[in-house]
């Protein structure tokens, strides 16, 4: 699955200021990692966002998020976010730094 390059350009500058930032080819999209931990990523137009088991909950009360499945089980921890949830800058920064605060909560790998 392809992702998209202008979403990704999006994120890049979201994370722009934060250190230990690499990206990954993960999940048939594109990952973005801080030392090391998944932070969020890009499955086609849509975003994919690592919360944690105790974010998922109220990640997932959110307009536009909905459960991660790839082998046909959830993901506890992982959301996917609709192109309407991150079209403003705002929102998408919003779930950038989730993802990205979620991760570096995490032993460096």
């Amino acid at each position: 699955m392809a992702y998209d390059e202008g979403l990704a350009e999006r994120v890049r500058e979201a994370l722009g200021h934060r250190s230990g930032i690499t990206e990954k080819k993960m999940f048939g999209g594109l990952s973005f990692l801080v030392h090391g931990n998944m932070a969020c990523g890009i499955l086609g137009e849509e975003l994919v966002v690592r919360t944690g088991p105790h974010g998922w909950s109220e990640a997932l009360a959110r307009p536009h998020a909905r459960e991660m499945d790839l082998t046909g089980r959830s993901l506890t921890g992982f959301v996917y976010v609709g192109v309407a949830g991150i079209e403003a800058d705002d929102a998408l920064e919003d779930w950038v730094r989730r993802g990205a605060e979620f991760a570096a909560s995490l032993p460096s790998k």
